[in-house]
């Protein structure tokens, strides 16, 4: 059973930055689709950031030019590098594997393993 166990998450003030890690278990990362999603108390949980197998990456407008999605397939590993972070940044981080390799898809119902979740408060 796969599982993804995300870290680095934090408080930080407006402006700065953090790196999330996400580490997966089992022998077969590299053949997948990876994203990030995030959800702040009383909203849906959206789309941040994918990356392919082949390393294509793909973000939402909030986040781009901002954050930043890598891959280090010989350490399981996918991070999200967030920079000049704004208070409307908090939420609870979430790493999440895609059924499609190839494809950085921004729907929730294309990944099928979810990682338990990381906080990032973002003070003003």
């Amino acid at each position: 059973q796969v599982q993804l166990v995300e870290s680095g998450g934090g408080l930080v003030q407006a402006g700065g930055s953090l790196r999330l890690s996400c580490a997966a278990s089992g022998r077969t990362f590299s053949n997948y689709a990876m994203g990030w999603f995030r959800q702040a108390p009383g909203k849906e949980r959206e789309f941040v950031t994918a990356i392919n197998w082949v390393g294509s990456t793909y973000y939402a407008d909030s986040v781009k030019g901002r954050f930043a999605i890598s891959r280090d397939n010989a350490r399981n590993t996918v991070y999200l590098q967030m920079n000049s972070l704004k208070p409307e940044d908090t939420a609870i981080y979430y790493c999440a594997r895609g059924t499609l390799s190839w494809k950085t898809s921004p729907w929730p119902n294309e990944y099928d393993v979810w990682g338990q979740g990381t906080q990032v408060t973002v003070s003003s």
